[in-house]
């Protein structure tokens, strides 16, 4: 009789289905679990995305809650922030408001501070000419069986080991250097860029304060024509009680009055606005009462005459946007020869030198120890880069192109300071035509209304003809004052364009 064989598991080898059922069941039975296990584990993850999406949706529809403590620190951040102190007294003129815009506003203190950090990381590139020296302390404990003959000896180790390494790449074909030159050309444009935001502080505070000049005067000439309107409106009545005037002619009058009442209470709001924008820009609350320098103080030229082209040729070299696209055509090109050094090989030097501690011990046998000893090691490596996929090709091809774009901006802000250079001159010599124009306006409309004003109280005129003339002079004053604030922001203009405005500004060492 064949004596059955059987497998660990209890089967019977010889009835080859009585052994593969089993086994098939298992292994259906393990996949359904498997299956079970991944269906929950989706069903898992589908309710928590439906769970986040429901959060999502039901907060849409509110605005974001900051954390807890949020709302003061911000209070306390904005609180930090010293507001310059305004003498409400005291008449500020152009060169103080000037030098209070450098020093508080927050424009020239950020791109101070960004010239200190590019100084920074010239300093961080130019580290790499120097040895790194590392102080460094490895300990280790350790304890494991070790087969010992036809046993298993437990044993312990330790080890205490400080040193110090030296590090000092030796040659890298002027990579380094490149990385440096790159580093101070960097630096040069954000020196250049704190220029260009001292000069377009400094234009700004000219602009607002000359709009506030304007302001001030528009201001003034609808207090003129406020008083005129008056004046208008009082003969009217005093001949409408005598008989000489009629109801409709008061009527005329009266709303004249009202006009420029209404023109008056408007140009007060302007100065207002105005002030506070000056203000804002000094780094002090809109809300300061500030004095400045009238319009009748400051001296005007009386002719505008330049040389175009020489100032044009001069703005070229004095425009910082020019300077600093050229920094930055420069650090592209120390870029490049960054990316060509990639291609040689690098030398470096490694040294390391310590004492050396170590304890231990093994079952059946006494410790050992070893004192300190001196050890030190000394390598030197020549390492080069033979195949990497392209990727220093295409870091060369990047830098090229980055110098080439460079170069295309200069080429575009040459175009446009040459275009905005031209558009400020004509810009000067019409305001100076205008300013002209309005004073011969201002002369005759005035003439016209003092003429016209007589002839009706002479009973020659009536009122039509004194309130036009009124109204006349109302807009004649206003160009006046608007003509003169145009020449002041004009020559600032072009000053600004040419680049000379940053060279007769007073330069600081720290806005």
């Amino acid at each position: 009789m064949q004596k059955k064989r059987t497998n660990p598991a209890g089967f019977s080898c010889r009835d080859k289905d009585a052994l593969e059922f089993p086994v098939k069941g298992m292994i259906d039975k393990n996949r359904v679990r498997a299956g079970r296990l991944l269906v929950f584990a989706g069903a898992m993850l589908c309710a928590w995305r439906c769970a986040e999406g429901q959060l999502v949706s039901a907060e849409v529809e509110k605005p974001w809650q900051p954390p807890s403590g949020f709302a003061s620190i911000q209070r306390e951040a904005a609180e930090r922030d010293r507001r310059t102190h305004i003498e409400p007294e005291h008449p500020y003129t152009l060169s103080e408001l000037v030098d209070l815009a450098e020093r508080h506003n927050p424009a020239t203190r950020a791109a101070w501070e960004d010239a200190h950090a590019a100084a920074a990381r010239l300093g961080i590139a130019r580290s790499d000419l120097l040895p790194a020296l590392n102080a460094v302390a490895l300990t280790n404990t350790t304890r494991e069986g070790i087969l010992f003959n036809d046993a298993f000896v437990q044993q312990t180790f330790g080890i205490f080991q400080p040193m110090l390494q030296l590090n000092y790449l030796i040659l890298d074909f002027g990579a380094r250097s490149a990385r440096i030159n790159e580093a101070r050309q960097q630096l040069v444009a954000a020196n250049l860029t704190f220029n260009r935001t001292f000069l377009d502080v400094l234009f700004e505070t000219m602009r607002r304060y000359y709009e506030l000049l304007n302001a001030v005067g528009q201001r003034d000439a609808a207090q003129a024509d406020f008083d005129n309107a008056e004046t208008v409106r009082k003969a009217v009545e005093a001949r409408l009680a005598v008989g000489l005037a009629t109801l409709p002619d008061a009527l005329e009058a009266r709303a004249a009055a009202a006009q420029a009442a209404f023109t008056l209470e408007t140009a007060i709001g302007g100065v207002d606005i105005e002030r506070g924008n000056l203000l804002s820009l000094l780094g002090a609350a809109p809300s300061e009462h500030l004095q400045v320098q009238p319009l009748a103080e400051i001296p005007t030229p009386d002719h505008f005459d330049i040389d175009v082209p020489a100032a044009t040729e001069r703005s070229l070299s004095l425009r910082p946007e020019i300077g600093e696209q050229t920094a930055e055509r420069e650090a592209a090109r120390a870029e490049i020869r960054a990316a060509r050094s990639a291609f040689f090989p690098t030398l470096n030097f490694q040294g390391q030198a310590g004492v050396f501690r170590a304890y231990g011990k093994q079952d059946l046998f006494p410790a050992a120890y070893v004192g300190p000893q001196g050890e030190w090691n000394v390598n030197l490596n020549l390492e080069w880069e033979l195949f990497d996929g392209g990727r220093r090709a295409n870091q060369l091809a990047q830098a090229r192109a980055k110098e080439k774009s460079a170069q295309a901006q200069i080429d575009q802000t040459r175009d446009e300071v040459e275009q905005q250079v031209w558009t400020a001159y004509v810009t000067v010599r019409t305001a100076f035509h205008q300013r002209d124009a309005a004073a011969a306006l201002l002369n005759a409309s005035q003439t016209s209304y003092n003429a016209a004003l007589r002839s009706y109280r002479l009973g020659l005129r009536n009122i039509v003809d004194v309130v036009t003339a009124q109204r006349t002079l109302a807009q004649a004053l206003s160009s006046d004052v608007s003509a003169r604030t145009t020449v002041l922001t004009q020559l600032a203009n072009f000053a600004y364009r040419t680049g000379d405005l940053l060279q007769s500004a007073s330069r600081k060492a720290h806005p």
